[in-house]
């Protein structure tokens, strides 16, 4: 699984700007004629052609998702469901993180062969993700599979289900982003956009009060007693206390105590024969 962002894109400064946060190798297999395809040509975004370049019978498309906050550039390709294509399915299979089993629901026989696929999928991706879609459902007045019947087997299979309708841009984005969520989980990734949590308004308060206030002038602040021991809590759960021994506050309160002591100070007289020598100038 890559990380990182595309090159081609400056900002303002001349630094690269991030164009995705993690990108993804997704795989659409099924029989010949079931509409992957179709699928493919209903993405508005991303490029239509590979950038490394691919023999006939393989269709390449990217999409970019927004996944709880994250871009997630996925690479789709689309292996003919020919057999005089198995090899070119063998050859891009490695390195992919999902697989998209793809069927028509008004062919019987395309559904069938999924267990075919299956069984391409364990013997040279093994382990990788995948997911069943029911493509075409808005010919669904043509259905030859129930969608009763499709959900209970991919329940067998312990993948996830959609039909999905290109026509109509139905559940198309919706499937590849549970897959790509599946992906990112298993690969433990999710730690890295977990939402941090927000601040409350007390929280924001506390913050800027002790921020300014050393922990030890809390108790002379106009404040309930319950507040003030809140504040000195907050102030200590948060290692602010360190920080306030020598923040801004303190160290106006010190230098102005210490300009105290100076004006406490006695002058010093002057010597009498500096008073003798300012009486000769004045005379």
């Amino acid at each position: 699984m890559a990380r990182g962002a595309e090159r081609g894109t400056m900002s303002a400064l001349g630094s690269p700007v991030r164009a995705y946060d993690f990108l993804l190798k997704f795989l659409l297999v099924g029989d010949s004629d079931v509409g992957k395809g179709e699928i493919l040509a209903s993405l508005q975004d991303g490029a239509a052609e590979s950038p490394y370049g691919h023999p006939a019978g393989i269709d390449y498309r990217t999409t970019t998702i927004l996944l709880d906050g994250r871009r997630v550039k996925l690479q789709l390709w689309d292996t003919s469901g020919q057999g005089r294509f198995c090899t070119i399915f063998r050859s891009y299979s490695r390195g992919a993180q999902g697989v998209i089993l793809v069927y028509d629901i008004t062919n019987r026989w395309s559904f069938d062969g999924i267990n075919r696929w299956i069984k391409e999928i364990d013997e040279h991706a093994p382990g990788v993700p995948r997911i069943l879609v029911g493509n075409r459902l808005h010919l669904a007045f043509k259905r030859q599979v129930p969608t009763e019947q499709a959900r209970a087997y991919a329940e067998r299979l312990g993948v996830t289900f959609f039909e999905v309708s290109p026509l109509c841009n139905f559940n198309v984005t919706e499937s590849f982003t549970e897959l790509a969520r599946i992906v990112l989980l298993r690969h433990g990734m999710d730690r890295l956009w977990r939402p941090s949590k927000v601040p409350s308004l007390q929280e924001l308060c506390c913050r800027a009060v002790v921020s300014c206030t050393p922990v030890h002038l809390v108790d002379k602040l106009p404040l309930p007693v319950a507040l003030r021991s809140h504040l000195k809590s907050f102030s200590m759960a948060n290692g602010l206390n360190a920080r306030m021994m020598h923040g801004r506050s303190y160290s106006l309160t010190a230098s102005s105590h210490r300009r105290g002591l100076r004006k406490a100070r006695p002058a010093r007289p002057r010597s009498p024969a500096k008073r003798g020598r300012s009486s000769c100038k004045v005379s």
